[in-house]
């Protein structure tokens, strides 16, 4: 059971804290800005994946009997093994209490409002009545929204939510969007979806939001994943969320976490 319950948290799906972690970092890198609390940083990540790792474990026991039916989703821990409903209410809670507990004695207030709007977030998104998956409402709330929240977490760490510019917030939160779209299958939403977030990062090129370096991190690790995603629109739709899968969870993310240990040990000055 144990097993169950922590394959449930989806540990690997980690990668997408390390890599919002790694994009705010790179501000902070290229405004040769003093990071004086790296290991507090450290801590954050930890948290955000903690509570993260709670909400998706709570994720797959209200979606049982939708998965259950599905081709992809049917090999979710639950699935495969059955383990009660209050044990997993009570490892889930205990998780979510630890992180705020934590957070509330260690970090700043800031960083815990922005982890309580990730779980209310998650919650109406996920658990009934409200539900917000079940509704044309749920790109909004899902993915997007939790990428810039992710991305927040990290700023108020560092002491300055602006240190992102708002044109890369609003380019994670659509380009977020557009994976979701993709990940429902919904084709010509995820055309348009992607032309707006190319104008909104044309912009912040323009604008000098964003530069190369920032641009990698930001697009190209999750481009290699979501070509499978977009090509899972016309062929081979499983292979295609498996080839995602390992390009972004996997790879992608122990190139992240390199780059922030880097970051926050060894770097001094920008090249």
């Amino acid at each position: 059971m144990i097993r169950t319950l922590i394959k449930s948290t989806r540990i690997s799906w980690a990668a997408k804290n390390v890599n919002m972690y790694l994009l705010v970092l790179t501000y902070a890198y290229f405004a040769d800005a003093f990071i004086s609390n790296p290991l507090e940083i450290l801590e954050g990540l930890i948290l955000v994946s903690a509570l993260w790792g709670a909400l998706y474990s709570l994720n797959d026991l209200t979606d049982i009997e939708e998965d259950i039916n599905d081709s992809i989703k049917k090999t979710r821990p639950f699935i495969q093994e059955h383990v009660e409903k209050k044990w997993i209410i009570a490892f889930c809670s205990l998780i979510i209490g630890t992180v705020f507990v934590v957070s509330i004695l260690t970090l700043p207030t800031a960083f815990t409002v922005i982890i309580l709007l990730m779980l209310v977030n998650q919650l109406i998104y996920t658990v009934p009545p409200v539900r917000l998956k079940d509704t044309v409402l749920a790109p909004f709330f899902s993915t997007a929204t939790n990428s810039v929240l992710r991305m927040a977490s990290c700023a108020v760490l560092l002491g300055n939510i602006g240190i992102v510019p708002m044109s890369v917030y609003l380019f994670m939160y659509t380009g977020s969007m557009g994976t979701y779209i993709m990940y429902k299958s919904k084709q010509k939403m995820a055309s348009v979806l992607t032309a707006v977030t190319g104008i909104i990062l044309l912009y912040a090129f323009v604008n000098g939001d964003m530069n190369l370096v920032q641009f990698a991190v930001a697009v190209l690790p999750a481009s290699f994943a979501t070509l499978p995603l977009y090509l899972s629109l016309f062929t081979q739709k499983e292979k295609m969320f498996d080839i995602a899968d390992v390009l972004y969870h996997q790879i992608a993310m122990i190139f992240f976490l390199i780059c922030i240990f880097y970051i926050l040990f060894f770097h001094s000055t920008p090249v």
